[in-house]
């Protein structure tokens, strides 16, 4: 956004809170006083010729593990319900000095563990398509308030899929970045072996200049990658003609609901169409990655929460507790073993990546689950990840775009990944498909 209008934006996106929230519980803190003066100042800076950056006045939400100085961040756990940081996270510094306007904090899975979007505080994220129905998670309440406009991007985390899962499923786009390239510094982790901080937008042009803001080495991250991000920007819309998209026939596809698998494939005769090769990739070996990655991750989500979880179940959502807690059942062999799992798997995506350049697959292959549902927490999320673990397992870049609705009228999402760093060929990638279609462009039926 540039020129005058960021305090119209805001008062847009404040509007379809005050409207909607009630309902769909995409946001658990709202800063109206702090987003208008930020506003008001973007304005005036352009009224006096001034830009202050990629994303002057752009309204944007922040998951609520992520810092915000002066502004409360729970994580959705009881344990964090009266923390209000002193400092801004890394990624929220560098959105304020690139001009944005910090909406509020996003409504998500109690500490970053599952897929439903619900806490202790403020209960269930609800979708905009049918509030009957997840927004996915964990970072639900992200993907939730910007596809119900009450902003105009937002920021996530994604530790085994919680970025692209609610992509998919409220139908925008989301961007987990390689491991190491986005800091972590004031977000409360899960695994910090895996986790990383991304951003969604309807379009993916808002993702690369959200993704551009957040990237770059931070000291004070010990994962932080000291690796340059080239300007990507002025080439975003250079196409995708001979670049490579392998199509995975075996896991990836396997159980997938028909109906989504059939949106995805016609999503890869899109991108064939403008210019890129399909190539069939045989990758059996992901079979094996969602539980070497489940290893890893529910084991550091005990460390990192030991003391939490010695106080007991009363103190958690019944369901997260029990899904966490069975990281304990694992042993320093097994981690062990899910290390070298790791390294093999990176080795043989390291050849994946000399043959091909993107690896497509549906986000989630199965159909958006109700809110209230019999399966366990622990069964939903194994299910709804399945493919978003692999590649969070091999450190990879990966982002998920809309591409159509399912019988039940709910998004369907098509997700690329490519090799370490390679971000800026996926977004270029994804303003490609977004040129050939208009999927971000749908609304949810709220009014």
């Amino acid at each position: 956004m540039s020129g005058p209008g960021a305090l119209a934006a805001t008062e847009a996106c404040l509007a379809a809170i005050e409207r909607h929230n009630g309902l769909i519980n995409a946001m658990l803190t709202v800063d109206a006083p702090g987003a208008r003066e930020a506003a008001r100042a973007a304005d005036r800076a352009a009224l006096d010729g001034r830009w202050l950056g990629l994303l002057h006045g752009l309204p944007v939400a922040v998951k609520d593990n992520i810092d915000t100085a002066g502004l409360r961040t729970t994580s959705g756990s009881l344990f964090f319900q009266d923390n209000v940081p002193n400092q801004d996270a890394t990624v929220v510094r560098r959105l304020r000095r690139a001009g944005a306007v910090l909406i509020g904090k996003a409504n998500m899975q109690e500490l970053a563990f599952g897929i439903r979007s619900t806490n202790p505080l403020a209960g269930p994220c609800r979708n905009p398509w049918d509030p009957d129905r997840v927004p996915g998670g964990s970072s639900g309440g992200s993907g939730a308030a910007v596809i119900a406009d009450m902003c105009a991007a937002a920021l996530g985390s994604d530790t085994g899929g919680s970025i692209r899962l609610p992509a998919s499923m409220t139908g925008v786009a989301g961007l987990r970045p390689t491991h190491g390239r986005v800091p972590n510094t004031g977000s409360t982790p899960v695994s910090p072996a895996h986790d990383t901080i991304g951003p969604l937008a309807r379009r993916v042009a808002d993702v690369a200049r959200l993704f551009a803001v957040i990237a770059g080495h931070d000291p004070a991250d010990p994962v932080s990658a000291a690796r340059p991000l080239e300007n990507f920007l002025p080439s975003l819309d250079d196409g995708i003609a001979g670049v490579r998209i392998g199509l995975p026939r075996s896991f990836y596809f396997d159980d997938a609901d028909a109906g989504v698998a059939e949106l995805v494939m016609a999503a890869a005769r899109v991108l064939e169409a403008r210019g890129a090769e399909l190539v069939d990739v045989d990758l059996a070996e992901a079979a094996e990655m969602q539980a070497w990655a489940s290893v890893m991750i529910f084991a550091d989500a005990c460390a990192v929460n030991a003391e939490r979880l010695d106080r007991g179940r009363e103190w958690f959502d019944g369901q997260v507790y029990d899904r966490m807690i069975t990281g304990r059942d694992y042993s320093a062999v097994d981690y062990s073993r899910a290390l070298a799992a790791k390294a093999s798997w990176k080795a043989r995506l390291g050849r994946l990546f000399g043959d091909i350049d993107i690896l497509l697959s549906p986000t989630v292959p199965s159909l958006v689950p109700p809110v209230e549902e019999d399966r366990s927490l622990l069964e939903a999320t194994r299910d709804a990840t399945r493919n978003t673990y692999c590649g969070a397992f091999g450190e990879l870049p990966g982002l998920s775009l809309p591409c159509g609705f399912t019988a039940d009228g709910l998004p369907a999402g098509l997700q690329l990944e490519a090799a370490w760093w390679r971000e800026p060929l996926l977004l270029r990638a994804g303003v490609a498909y977004q040129a050939a279609t208009d999927w971000h462009l749908a609304r949810p039926p709220l009014d």
